[in-house]
């Protein structure tokens, strides 16, 4: 009779230090998961003051673009101003 008596007692023991291991675990994913979040707000922190940078980077890349645009206008016009005045220049 003794023999599952203690056997039961074994099974509660293993399932208490289960539980007691199974918690350690989760706070340790609680702390980890903490500093995921402030590290998570601090970079979203960051980013926030690095916007304004960010904007005007866009801003000097559409000028850059519009001015890119309108040097290719300017080259074209300019290859057929040479071309007529080579052409007036020939008669």
């Amino acid at each position: 009779m003794k023999l599952p008596l203690f056997s039961t007692c074994e099974d509660y023991s293993l399932l208490e230090n289960m539980n007691k291991l199974t918690s350690l675990k989760y706070m340790e994913m609680k702390d980890i998961s903490i500093n995921i979040s402030r590290n998570l707000q601090d970079l979203n922190n960051k980013y926030a003051s690095l916007q304004p940078y960010l904007d005007q980077i866009n801003k000097i890349e559409e000028q850059v673009t519009s001015l890119e645009q309108a040097a290719y206008k300017l080259d074209a016009y300019s290859k057929k101003l040479e071309a007529r005045f080579k052409k007036l220049e020939k008669r």
